[in-house]
């Protein structure tokens, strides 16, 4: 049944009058302050929904005439009978009943005014509620996303529910982004710096026509030896990028190592300046496949472009050693600063370390300083050759031999991007942990939870969605995606402006 405003008013009126009632009740109870607290809450949602009913039904029941108009600018005949639909609001569930406009009954509905009039979504959850739901989805997984919003408000969406608003709410995040404002030069540092890593998502084998992250019934399976594990799925590659800039920061070799070994903080390290980060997988769109690595460096591209239209900025990417990543470096943005991460340089050089001395040794720790030191003098060449040197004096066999001959050899292929001396004295970064934390927030910390298996769709979803999060943008976005969905649906019906109220 749906209530009339003076019914829903006079309700609301009695949820007040019995809000003021419990909140005296309470004291005289003895109440503790959180089971007051809880109790005020309960009833506070209650008169919402009322109040909310009332509002609704304040804005009439839709009918503009015997005719009124389509997105087409074509005429359209009003229904003989009110038609309803749900809305589903952080207060409860509303039953709409509005006259609506098409050919007959049966038919799409063409025009709904009353929708225009209250700026309904497209679909039944409130863009409030869908706000809400997704930035508890975008943090932990779908079902304790579920399980906070019955705890929290008494509604209980189902997990499907939340995996298909959470790729539709993402349609737009590509949008956002390349629509983002530039940030103010004078908030810029001197430096623009790009980074980019491969980070690797469990995709399931078989995926059903909506989902990301869920935890379906396991299929049968053939037999497997006992000590052979499940197979959880594949995982495929996403490309995680990072754009901010920074001030330059001059140092000395034996900084970097007294920082390394942690001998002394670098307390005077700037900060990245209006930091991006986001990840593209390599997925079909529109019958086309869309490499994810070739996506992110075009549009990394195109940043560096908005960021530093003058090209008054010196640019620095910073890569590990993987041969994809610096080819597409080579195809995009040639002409920036090219330096091989020094972190991926550091760990080569422990595994060579413990083919010569036990781990953890001091004496292990000795052969890391010294090398690393030559490394960062420019010493690339002698470092290579010593090591080579080394594998032959100590006739090392096997994975040993293996692991000091690929390190030198990593070291050879990316000699050109490891003049770390000039790299100092210009104050340029040698560090690329903003992509590895950008991998461990923006995909580790929520794809890789227990037991979730993703849909190349579904993850690339939430990628979307989290580095918009962590990017700082969410409530820009939520705006943007609104606006965006309200003209889509309502620009075709003339609308009384509407009043935007701060909250």
């Amino acid at each position: 049944m749906i209530m009339t405003q003076e019914e829903a008013f006079l309700k609301a009126h009695q949820q007040l009058h019995d809000l003021i009632a419990f909140a005296q009740q309470a004291s005289h109870d003895r109440l503790r302050i959180d089971q007051t607290e809880r109790g005020l809450f309960s009833r506070l949602l209650q008169l919402g929904l009322s109040l909310l009913t009332a509002f609704v039904a304040q804005a009439g029941n839709g009918d503009v005439g015997d005719w009124a108009t389509d997105v087409h600018d074509q005429p359209c005949k009003r229904l003989p009978e009110p038609h309803g639909r749900t809305y589903r609001s952080i207060f409860g569930l509303l039953n709409i009943g509005r006259f609506v406009y098409g050919t007959r009954e049966g038919q799409k509905i063409q025009s709904a005014p009353l929708d225009a009039t209250l700026g309904l979504p497209e679909g039944e959850f409130s863009y409030v509620l869908e706000e809400w739901a997704q930035r508890l989805c975008v943090q932990g997984s779908f079902a304790e996303a579920v399980q906070s919003l019955d705890d929290l408000l008494g509604l209980r969406p189902g997990v499907r529910s939340l995996e298909h608003m959470n790729q539709t709410v993402a349609e737009e995040a590509g949008n956002f982004a390349a629509n983002r404002p530039t940030p103010p030069a004078k908030e810029e540092g001197e430096l623009l710096v790009l980074t980019a890593d491969h980070k690797g998502v469990i995709v399931r084998q078989t995926a059903p026509a909506v989902g990301s992250a869920q935890r379906p019934a396991e299929p049968r399976e053939a037999p497997r030896h006992p000590h052979q594990p499940p197979q959880r799925g594949q995982k495929k590659m996403a490309c995680v990028g990072a754009v901010y800039t920074i001030a330059r920061h001059v140092r000395t070799p034996q900084q970097i190592l007294d920082e390394l070994q942690r001998k002394e903080r670098d307390r005077d390290r700037p900060k990245p300046c209006h930091k991006h980060v986001w990840a593209e997988m390599t997925r079909a769109i529109e019958d086309q496949v869309c490499v994810g690595r070739i996506t992110l460096f075009s549009q990394m591209a195109e940043e560096r472009l908005l960021r530093d239209p003058q090209s008054k900025k010196i640019t620095i990417c910073l890569y590990d050693g993987e041969k994809a990543l610096w080819g597409c470096w080579e195809e995009f943005l040639p002409d920036s600063v090219g330096i091989l991460d020094l972190f991926h340089v550091l760990e080569r050089l422990w595994k060579v370390a413990h083919c010569f001395h036990p781990e953890k040794s001091k004496a292990a720790a000795v052969f890391v300083e010294q090398r690393l030191g030559q490394l960062l003098e420019g010493k690339v060449g002698y470092v290579i050759g010593g090591l080579r040197q080394m594998a032959t004096k100590h006739e090392l066999k096997g994975a040993k031999r293996k692991v000091v001959l690929e390190a030198a050899q990593y070291y050879e292929n990316n000699r050109e991007h490891m003049k770390y001396d000039e790299y100092l004295a210009a104050g340029y970064p040698i560090g690329s942990g903003v992509a590895e934390g950008a991998c461990r927030h923006l995909i580790k910390d929520r794809l890789e939870q227990t037991g979730m298996r993703w849909t190349v769709e579904g993850a690339q979803a939430m990628l979307y969605l989290r580095a918009t999060y962590l990017n700082g943008d969410w409530a820009e976005f939520q705006d943007y995606r609104i606006q965006r969905e309200q003209r889509r649906l309502y620009d075709h019906q003339a609308q009384e402006p509407r009043t935007e109220m701060a909250v």
